[in-house]
């Protein structure tokens, strides 16, 4: 049982150490992300945004003038996520990576309904307090779903989109969840067949792997499905988007997210990374061109 917890904003707020399933593991995790928030590769600051769904952690780099970016990272996960291409980003943007509320990092517990705006109310009030007018939107997984709430509502101040294998495009898969959920209660086996049917063959280093652990055994994760976008929401993406996905994602069916994508939206590229699963890393490379090239990357 969940306590204490009430209603706001139409959706659940819980103490935040009500997400972890022990003290312990919570210390732990917060430990490992404090080291890597000590290490972080390039000069940055530590916000807290005040919003009606909760605080908000921020980490802010860069230089002001240059233009905005905002990194939206996924389930069971934190800003962390970005630390191995934060410094190339900050060479070119204003960078603010956040941590979505309701998951293990430093922002509120709340977990508002993922029907109706509350996502976008919430993003909305963070840039505005930001003072940030106009951005270009770089989202992973929930995030890039976040993001695509975001942009879907409030398309006149999104510059730029980038999705990495997000959500509410199509169903995620049926047969992933047939098989997380038995591996899950399987103790640290089960874990390890879980984190590399995520994962596929990504490296980790071992606070990132301890990390990913303890998140799958002692993080309350958010059940549910993320809501589809309509084909009506959709079409009001009239900004630039860059998809990229990996053709051995377990969750999502990328090649069908991308030919959805290309019969709704104006001004698309993708790439789908032969090799990789749903866990992409190392995507600067594409993005950064895609941020500041006016010119298209060739679709794949």
């Amino acid at each position: 049982m969940i306590s204490p917890a009430y209603r706001r904003n139409g959706g659940l707020v819980m103490d935040r150490n009500t997400l972890y399933k022990s003290p312990a593991a919570r210390r732990e995790m917060m430990e490992i992300y404090e080291n890597v928030l000590a290490e972080w590769p390039a000069p940055c600051e530590t916000l807290t945004i005040p919003t009606r769904f909760g605080d908000t952690f921020v980490l802010a780099g860069g230089d002001d003038p240059n233009p905005a970016l905002v990194l939206l990272h996924g389930a069971g996960s934190n800003s962390a996520t970005w630390a191995g291409e934060a410094a190339r980003y900050q060479r070119h943007h204003k960078l603010y990576a956040v941590d979505l509320i309701g998951e293990p990092g430093k922002s509120a517990a709340s977990r508002p309904s993922w029907e109706g705006p509350a996502y976008s109310d919430w993003l909305e009030q963070v840039l505005d307090t930001l003072e940030v007018e106009r951005a270009a939107l770089l989202g992973l997984s929930q995030g890039g779903w976040t993001a695509l709430k975001f942009a879907t509502r409030h398309p006149q101040r999104v510059e730029k989109l980038v999705l990495l294998s997000p959500g509410g495009i199509v169903p995620d898969r049926l047969s992933f969840f047939l098989r997380a959920v038995p591996l899950s209660l399987l103790g640290s086996w089960g874990v390890a067949r879980l984190q590399r049917l995520v994962l596929e063959d990504v490296k980790l280093t071992a606070a990132a792997e301890r990390f990913t652990e303890l998140s799958m055994t002692h993080f309350t994760a958010r059940y549910g499905k993320l809501p589809i976008f309509s084909d009506e929401q959709l079409r009001r993406l009239t900004m630039p988007v860059l998809l990229l996905g990996g053709a051995q994602d377990s969750l999502r069916d990328v090649e069908k997210i991308a030919a959805r994508l290309r019969k709704l939206l104006p001004d698309l590229m993708t790439h789908i990374f032969s090799d990789a699963g749903h866990a992409l890393i190392d995507t600067a490379g594409w993005v950064i061109p895609f941020l500041e090239e006016s010119t298209k990357i060739p679709a794949t």
